[in-house]
């Protein structure tokens, strides 16, 4: 173990000790992304991650909305969304998507076919078709398929522990 590191080897169950269930889960390093949709009132964008690949044959990604975020009932009805990856240098992008943020104003994007916003200068993008959804307890589990995607060399943002840093690749 490194030093300075701390092993909690104590079970806990999630329901008694929410936090260190949190803090458990925080351990698992993601990526970030930003869910983009159409609404009515505009271009919609919401920050998660929770994106992971489910299929390559059909392509299927899936992402899971808080069902207590503001946005939740826009994304729960989209048939088609785009899902971008941020990359290191997307920390403004964070911001702008949170609540209260700036959205869209000032971002360079475009409509793509199906008329969802796609954000330019992603580190990957996946527009996505409504495949299928499932009860997630506090989130819907949102599968998507695949409809084009797209990627760039750079290098990805990541979540963990509660802060967001780089890849370092090498052992």
């Amino acid at each position: 173990m490194p030093d300075g590191a701390m092993m909690t080897d104590t079970d806990f169950t999630p329901e008694g000790n929410p936090r260190a269930f949190r803090d458990a889960l925080g351990r698992f390093a993601t990526g970030v992304t930003v869910v983009t949709c159409a609404t009515a009132d505009g271009p919609m964008g919401f920050t998660a991650n929770s994106f992971a690949a489910v299929s390559l044959d059909p392509p299927l990604v899936l992402w899971s909305p808080a069902k207590s975020s503001s946005r939740f009932a826009h994304y729960a009805a989209a048939r088609h969304y785009a899902i971008h990856v941020l990359d290191r240098g997307h920390g403004e992008w964070l911001a702008r998507f949170n609540r209260g943020g700036a959205g869209f104003d000032g971002l360079g994007h475009t409509i793509n076919a199906e008329g969802v916003p796609v954000i330019h200068g992603a580190l990957a993008r996946f527009d996505c078709a409504q495949h299928a959804t499932h009860e997630g307890g506090d989130h819907l589990i949102v599968v998507g398929r695949v409809l084009r995607a797209a990627y760039r060399d750079g290098e990805p943002l990541v979540f963990s522990q509660g802060s967001y840093g780089h890849f370092a690749s090498g052992i």
